[in-house]
């Protein structure tokens, strides 16, 4: 039996209260997550940085920006897709997400990508790599190869910041992009299908170790 659907403003609420790990004593604001609720395509972060603690959103600053420029590559803006990180709250200093807090947040991630029901996930960066995919293989190894995670397309893409630090990897990032932009234009957006038209939904099945 299909579990239910959990409106985001739901899932928000309880991010917002929650108090799992202590990540939350030193976090200006969660940053659940933005964007169209309804996109084809869902990308998936790490953390947040000291700028999105302080905005509430997911990837602004220098790393936002390049991300604007590389979803064009797909023919894509903002406003077509949702972001959201593994997690919800600053880590200090900008340190690695650790695998207990990955635990404790991830599954407001898991709710929020059955309700959204992607057809693409795209994960920037090794963290949200790792976890979707649930494999130790990094992704230097994994970017710009479609891969499958249950009913989900998921295509691996370096974190915009590594481009920042390393420019070497503009070029990768903007291939794997335009990469991603023929993906999306090779079958029609299923959500555009009339209902009656559409192929029966597949079981939605695991990602990161849960049914997802």
């Amino acid at each position: 039996m299909k579990k239910p659907h959990i409106p985001l403003d739901q899932i928000r609420a309880e991010v917002e209260a929650c108090r799992k790990c202590a990540l939350c004593e030193g976090r200006t604001q969660i940053v659940f997550g933005v964007g169209n609720p309804q996109a084809r395509v869902m990308i998936v972060g790490e953390a947040p940085g000291k700028n999105e603690d302080l905005q509430g959103e997911p990837f602004v600053g220098a790393a936002g920006q390049y991300l604007n420029e590389l979803l064009a590559f797909a023919g894509l803006k903002r406003e077509d897709i949702y972001i959201a990180n593994v997690l919800k709250c600053r880590p200090p200093g900008n340190r690695d997400p650790q695998p207990e807090e990955i635990q404790l947040c991830t599954p407001y991630l898991r709710e929020q990508t059955r309700t959204i029901d992607p057809e693409f996930i795209v994960t920037l960066g090794n963290f949200s790599t790792k976890f979707i995919l649930k494999t130790d293989v990094g992704i230097t190894r994994l970017h710009g190869k479609l891969q499958r995670a249950g009913k989900f397309k998921v295509f691996p893409i370096f974190h915009p910041a590594a481009a920042i630090y390393d420019r070497s990897k503009r070029d990768v990032m903007e291939t794997d992009f335009r990469t991603l932009g023929a993906l999306l234009a090779e079958t029609p957006d299923p959500k555009s299908i009339e209902p009656a038209k559409r192929e029966p939904e597949a079981e939605q099945l695991a990602f990161g170790g849960e049914e997802a």
